[in-house]
């Protein structure tokens, strides 16, 4: 690993750092982080307090950092900590910022106006929110986070078949319903209120680390709270970076991370994209002797082909590579040979497709 030059900041990993975000962010090192997940100040413009039917008072969001004087006041706040998180970031790292109707509109278009390209926004859908009390709105059910790349074009990490596998094999969509955080996981201060009113649950930063980390990945937080994403990132393997100036809050978070304990390697490893998988030709099968020249491929419908010795297959009056003469055979413009095309062993119709896997993970066991 290179290391940095002589004077040069080194990355604090691991580490809630003390301080006006802004401030520290602008003395890490440049593009040293590979993805950010911020929980800014909602701007909730609060009047006064609210209570329930039964004249109890809600425990709402009046805390200090959460007041500013202007919408003006709030935009420069907003354009200057997403530049010094821009600036941080790797080029082909990646920011989730969280906000309400109060103030996610002015995140996006802050980060849209700093060259941030918007992969997705995703509505988190809460499960069992707070009612609105007065009854002259509608129950704020959902927060919304903006998904964004440093720019458009760059590369970004993206789990597809991880979050997939966590939706039971269905493609995960931008609709999230998850239960805010209650119970055992809500951290209580001294005399048993809420320590920090709006602490995140653990399992939409674990939704947000599986999907667009990896382990090793540095994730750093400029609104540290109370560390749901320093505790989410300690136990999937990656290290964190955490930003608070609240003295109370990072006391908190300090506690709640010596209690957390990294899962083992093979807990880690999640579902890879197939486009990620090595290339294994079809005609590596035929050299390899899984397949033969001459044996019987059959498709689902019953039409057959012959393996030739150049890995391509001949049916009827079709030659080509699995996937022309499956195409061919259909009528259609591509075929996915891979799972088109079955041969039989044992008495058993098995598709092509083990024999590709097979090679794979041999490819995987051998070592660097």
């Amino acid at each position: 690993m290179t290391k940095p030059a002589k004077g040069a900041p080194v990355l604090p990993l691991d580490t809630v750092l003390p301080g006006d975000c802004i401030e520290v962010m602008n003395r890490l090192p440049e593009e040293s982080v590979d993805l950010i997940f911020a929980d800014p100040p909602y701007n909730l413009q609060l009047r006064g307090d609210l209570h329930r039917p039964d004249n109890s008072r809600v425990d709402a969001v009046d805390d200090h950092w959460d007041q500013f004087d202007s919408f003006a006041a709030y935009d420069a706040f907003t354009r200057d900590w997403l530049k010094a998180a821009r600036r941080i970031l790797k080029p082909n790292g990646a920011i989730w910022v969280i906000g309400s109707y109060h103030n996610v509109f002015r995140l996006g278009a802050e980060l849209q106006n700093q060259g941030f390209w918007i992969l997705n926004d995703v509505v988190w859908r809460k499960s069992n929110p707070m009612p609105n009390f007065r009854g002259k709105r509608l129950t704020n059910a959902h927060e919304t986070l903006i998904w964004a790349s440093k720019s458009e074009g760059a590369k970004y990490t993206f789990n597809y078949e991880a979050l997939k596998a966590l939706n039971e094999g269905i493609q995960m969509r931008s609709d999230w319903v998850l239960p805010i955080c209650t119970g055992h996981e809500r951290l209580k201060d001294g005399r048993g209120d809420k320590a920090h009113p709006t602490q995140k649950p653990e399992s939409l930063l674990h939704r947000v680390l599986v999907g667009t980390t990896n382990p090793g990945d540095v994730v750093l937080d400029p609104f540290f709270g109370t560390g749901t994403t320093g505790a989410v990132a300690k136990m999937l393997g990656r290290n964190y970076i955490g930003i608070e100036r609240e003295t109370t809050y990072r006391d908190l978070a300090a506690r709640r991370l010596s209690r957390v304990r990294k899962l083992d390697a093979e807990a880690l490893t999640v579902t890879a994209s197939k486009r990620a998988a090595p290339r294994v030709p079809f005609g590596q099968l035929v050299e390899r002797g899984l397949l033969r020249p001459g044996e019987v491929l059959t498709s689902p419908r019953g039409k057959t082909a012959r393996v030739r010795a150049d890995g391509t297959l001949v049916g009827e009056d079709v030659k080509g590579s699995i996937h022309q003469v499956g195409a061919a055979f259909e009528g259609a413009p591509s075929c996915n040979g891979w799972t088109y095309w079955h041969f039989r062993r044992d008495g058993k119709t098995v598709p092509i497709d083990r024999l590709r896997q097979q090679i794979r993970d041999e490819m995987a066991d051998r070592p660097n």
